[in-house]
């Protein structure tokens, strides 16, 4: 079953040289983006998890 804004043979045509729509490219984007910002929270939480182990190392090793 074809789509309204496929041509009937499965290509879009929709899009400029059957590219894909500006609503995909922005969901597209809109996926990255959140993926980017998942690790960035990764990365930040692993780095305040190493300095507090580093602070209680620290303080328990202290003189």
């Amino acid at each position: 079953m074809s789509s309204p804004e496929s041509g009937g043979d499965g290509r879009r045509t929709d899009g400029p040289q059957g590219g894909p729509r500006a609503d995909e490219r922005h969901d597209a984007e809109e996926k990255r983006t959140e993926r980017q910002m998942w690790w960035y929270l990764a990365y930040f939480l692993f780095g305040i998890h190493l300095v507090a182990l580093v602070m209680i190392f620290a303080v328990r090793h202290g003189h």
